[in-house]
C-alpha cells in the first residue's frame, strides 16, 4: 500500500455558508374564496395567467384580479393565490397524481365490479359492485362513483393536475373524510384511483367560516415570501378591510395591501364614511385604495406595474402616477370629483383631455407615495440582509474594534450605493436634525451618510454583551416629478 500525500502536502478546501437571499418586493397574493385550494395547502404559486386559468377558470374572482395583474407590460413574475374559508368548507381527500400510463381509459373500462371503502362524516361506505366499463372518459369514471356515494359525497377528476378528489356533501368542523380502502371483494379501485396511504394526500377536514383578518393572518404565519396583498371576493365588508389594513401596518414582516373600491361616494367630498376616508382617518402607511367605477378589481393593475422593478438594476425605480392599467377602464370624471379623490388620498385611472389616461395619484391612504414605501421597504431588507451576511458568512470574526466595525459600514454604504443606482436615492440637502459629522443644511453628495460612533465611546455592558455601536444613515429620496409649472412672458 502507498503512502499518502497528504503527509507531504496537505490541502484542505473550506467553503463558507451560502448567503441569506433578500426578500422579493415583487411578489403578490392575491387572496379569494373559490374552493379550488383547501384549507390546508392554502397558497399556491404562479409564473403566468395560464396556470391560474388552469386551476381557477376564466370567470373567478381570482382570475379576474390576476388578469389585471399580469396584464401590465413589463409583465410581474411571480404570483401567489391563497384560499379564505369565507363560508365553511367541505373535507376533502385529494388523490395522488396519475401519470400519463395510469390515466388511460381502459385501466378503469376493465373494472366491472369495483369498489372501496371510505369514512365520510364518521360513517363507513363500503362501495361495491361498480361498473366503469361502459364509461370513456375520467370525468365519467369520477361521476359512477359519485353515484354509488349516494349523497355522501362528491368525486372529480381534476385534468389539470391529473389526480381524483373526493368531496363531502356537508361543511363545517363537522365534516370528516378518511383514506380510502380496498374493498371486501371485487377490484379495488381505491388503489386504481390513488386514494390509499401513501398515494394521497392527507385527509382535510373541513372549518367553520373564518373572518378575512383571520385568513390574513394564517397565511401571514404560513408564508413569509408574498409581500403585496389583494383580496379577490365579493362581499368584503369596510370593516373586514380595516380590520386587515390595521393587521399589515402592525405585522412583523413589512408588506402592502391594495384595494378597490366602487362606491360613488368616494367621489363626494362631502362624504367622510366611505371607505376611502375611513382609511385615510386611520393614516396607515402600508394600504392604498383606488377608485375605479366599471373594474373591481383595477387596484390589482398598481401591483401589476409597481412590481417589475428590479431594485438591484440601474435606474429601474418608478413613480405609480403616470402609468397604465390595461384592461381598466378610465374614468371620466369631474374636476371637483377629481379633487374629492386627492383630498381622500384615494387613486384613480383618469381620462385627460389630451386623450391620454393615467394613475393619479399614486399615494398610499396616509399620502405617503407608492413608490417610498416600496422603495424603503427594500432598502430596510436590503441592508439587514447585507450585514447578517457578513456576520454569517466570515469565517473568523468581524472583531469589535473600529476596524470591524468599518466593515459594517462599508457594507451598509454599498447598499445604499445600489439604492442611488437604482434611482430611490439621490444627491440633496439634509435638511433634518445632523448626527456624527452631518448637520442640518449640508449637501449628501452621494445621496447619503453612514456614521457609527468610535467602540471606546460604547458602555461597558454594550461591550461585554458583543455589540457593535448603534449605526446610523442619512438618505436623501430622489423624488420624482408630478406636476411642472411653466410661465411663457411674451414679447412684441
Amino acid at each position: 500500500m502507498s503512502l499518502s500525500v497528504s503527509d507531504v502536502v496537505n490541502v484542505s478546501v473550506v467553503l463558507s455558508p451560502i448567503a441569506a437571499a433578500t426578500r422579493n418586493f415583487g411578489s403578490l397574493l392575491i387572496l379569494g374564496s373559490s374552493a379550488v385550494i383547501d384549507t390546508t395547502e392554502r397558497l399556491r404559486q404562479y409564473s403566468s395567467l395560464d396556470g391560474v386559468a388552469s386551476d381557477f377558470g376564466t370567470t373567478s374572482q381570482e382570475y379576474l384580479a390576476a388578469s389585471l395583474y399580469f396584464g401590465q407590460t413589463p409583465q410581474p413574475s411571480l404570483l401567489y393565490v391563497g384560499r379564505w374559508a369565507q363560508t365553511a368548507t367541505a373535507a376533502v381527500l385529494h388523490g395522488g397524481v396519475l401519470t400519463a400510463p395510469q390515466q388511460a381509459i381502459a385501466n378503469f373500462t376493465a373494472v366491472t365490479s369495483g369498489g372501496l371503502s371510505i369514512t365520510i362524516n364518521g360513517t363507513v361506505r363500503a362501495l361495491t359492485g361498480i361498473n366503469l366499463s361502459a364509461q370513456t372518459n375520467l370525468n365519467g369514471v369520477a361521476s359512477a362513483i359519485t353515484t354509488a356515494l349516494a349523497g355522501a359525497g362528491t368525486v372529480t377528476w381534476n385534468a389539470s393536475i391529473g389526480r381524483f378528489d373526493v368531496v363531502s356533501s356537508t361543511t363545517g368542523a363537522a365534516s370528516t373524510i378518511s383514506y380510502a380502502t380496498a374493498p371486501g371483494s371485487g377490484t379495488d379501485l381505491s388503489a386504481l384511483l390513488k386514494l390509499q396511504t401513501g398515494q394521497a394526500s392527507a385527509p382535510v377536514g373541513g372549518i367553520v367560516a373564518e373572518s378575512l383578518l383571520s385568513a390574513v393572518s394564517t397565511l401571514a404565519d404560513k408564508s413569509t415570501d408574498w409581500y403585496g396583498l389583494y383580496i379577490a371576493s365579493a362581499g368584503v365588508a369596510d370593516a373586514d378591510v380595516l380590520a386587515v389594513a390595521g393587521f399589515i401596518e402592525g405585522t412583523g414582516n413589512s408588506r402592502i395591501y391594495g384595494v378597490t373600491t366602487q362606491n360613488t361616494q368616494a367621489l363626494d367630498a362631502t362624504v367622510t364614511n366611505d371607505l376611502a376616508s375611513s382609511l385615510k382617518a386611520l393614516g396607515y402607511k402600508r394600504t392604498f385604495i383606488q377608485y375605479s367605477g366599471s373594474t373591481p378589481h383595477a387596484a390589482a393593475s398598481i401591483f401589476g406595474r409597481a412590481f417589475t422593478v428590479n431594485f438591484q438594476g440601474s435606474n429601474t425605480t418608478l413613480t405609480i402616477k403616470f402609468k397604465q392599467e390595461p384592461g381598466v377602464a378610465a374614468e371620466n370624471i369631474t374636476a371637483s370629483q377629481a379633487a374629492a379623490l386627492r383630498s381622500k388620498n384615494c387613486n384613480v385611472f383618469a381620462l385627460y383631455q389630451n386623450g391620454t389616461a393615467i394613475i393619479q395619484e399614486g399615494v398610499m391612504v396616509n399620502g405617503y407615495f407608492f413608490d417610498e414605501v416600496h422603495g424603503t421597504d427594500w432598502l430596510q431588507n436590503d441592508v439587514q440582509t447585507a450585514i447578517y451576511n457578513l456576520l454569517f458568512t466570515s469565517t473568523t470574526k468581524i472583531p469589535q474594534t473600529d476596524a470591524g466595525v468599518n466593515r459594517i459600514v462599508a457594507t451598509v454604504e454599498s447598499r445604499l450605493a445600489q439604492g442611488v443606482v437604482n434611482g430611490l436615492i439621490a444627491p440633496g440637502v439634509w435638511t433634518a436634525d445632523g448626527f456624527g459629522g452631518l448637520n442640518s443644511g449640508d449637501t449628501l453628495t452621494k445621496g447619503f451618510y453612514v456614521y457609527a460612533a468610535p467602540v471606546a465611546s460604547q458602555s461597558t455592558a454594550d461591550r461585554a454583551a458583543r455589540k457593535a455601536p448603534v449605526i446610523q444613515a442619512a438618505i436623501k429620496l430622489a423624488g420624482a416629478v408630478h406636476s411642472v409649472n411653466t410661465i411663457i412672458n411674451v414679447n412684441r
